[in-house]
């Protein structure tokens, strides 16, 4: 017995991944292919709505196993014929449909991360031509711009590693649970700057810093030495609390604005003691309230950091 598919009608979610190339693009597409979109790299602008069009006719076909869609597709200056006013002219016509709910994803890094990227893996940049990465990276980013005006959200990638991206947008665009509030919590060291994508930023270098203690000073945050250490601080537990009664008045209204994706940061001085073990601590409230949280400490090597 066949059973129809009752999602028809639905406005099917169109990711459009677009960005600078080595900024995290092709990642972002494998994640999203794992989490059951249909992903499709690099297609000619020229076919996206022909590809759409498709997809929503055989969804409403109403045939058997059909479930509700969801499309993410790479677009970037690699694809041919390349033309950037062009792409604004056909998502200004996908943005009119009510068949579609399109969201387009920008993927940047600093010039410095990009050539750099581009070294370690001797990749040629697709638009250099010959010439030095850094030219193709500029030429990229001023040919981008317009498309960039017209992100729905604008990702950052100079501060991930591979893993921490694929952490970071598998926590996102989870479709199961699309209805919630996805947060991430990271730690960070004030002189390497802020964290590029963060949307509640707190200074914890007035809290006693382990740094000065030799015996500490080895550890980090994630150890029961530098927790206990920093607890004991007078001002700790009137800054967690207060600090927990903000954040948690705040996700419901975050939440009813429609904001999917919250990044909370944490900052110290060296961002391996205070900072760590604040983020940990305030990761822990959260989970007790059900609230998914991926941990992300910028300054500890990948092995040292914590599991999720």
């Amino acid at each position: 017995m066949s059973t129809r598919n009752t999602t028809i009608g639905k406005a099917i979610k169109l990711y459009l991944i677009t960005g600078l190339s080595g900024a995290g693009k092709s990642t972002a597409l494998k994640v999203l292919e794992d989490l059951d979109y249909e992903a499709i790299d690099n297609l000619p602008v020229t076919l996206l709505r022909n590809v759409v069009d498709m997809v929503i006719t055989d969804h409403n076909s109403g045939a058997e196993g059909a479930r509700h869609p969801a499309l993410a597709i790479g677009i970037d200056a690699r694809t041919r014929k390349f033309q950037p006013e062009k792409i604004l002219q056909i998502l200004t016509e996908l943005r009119a449909r009510k068949d579609i709910s399109l969201k387009i994803l920008y993927f940047e890094s600093v010039n410095e991360v990009l050539a750099k990227r581009f070294t370690e893996t001797r990749r040629k940049h697709p638009l250099a031509a010959g010439r030095q990465v850094m030219d193709g990276i500029i030429r990229e980013r001023k040919m981008m711009d317009v498309i960039r005006a017209e992100a729905d959200y604008i990702f950052d990638t100079s501060d991930y590693g591979f893993q921490d991206l694929r952490q970071m947008l598998g926590q996102k665009f989870e479709r199961e649970h699309g209805d919630d509030l996805n947060i991430t919590i990271s730690s960070f060291a004030y002189p390497r700057g802020l964290p590029r994508d963060a949307d509640l930023v707190f200074d914890v270098r007035f809290l006693r810093n382990p740094h000065y203690v030799a015996a500490l000073k080895p550890l980090t945050g994630l150890d029961q030495e530098i927790q206990d250490y920093v607890a004991q601080d007078e001002r700790f537990a009137d800054f967690t609390t207060k600090i927990s009664d903000l954040i948690f008045f705040a996700l419901p209204e975050y939440k009813k604005e429609g904001k999917s994706y919250l990044k909370i940061a944490f900052g110290c001085t060296g961002g391996r003691h205070r900072s760590v073990c604040m983020a940990e601590n305030m990761a822990g409230k959260l989970r007790e309230r059900g609230f998914k949280v991926h941990l992300h400490h910028r300054e500890l090597l990948p092995e040292k950091q914590s599991k999720d």
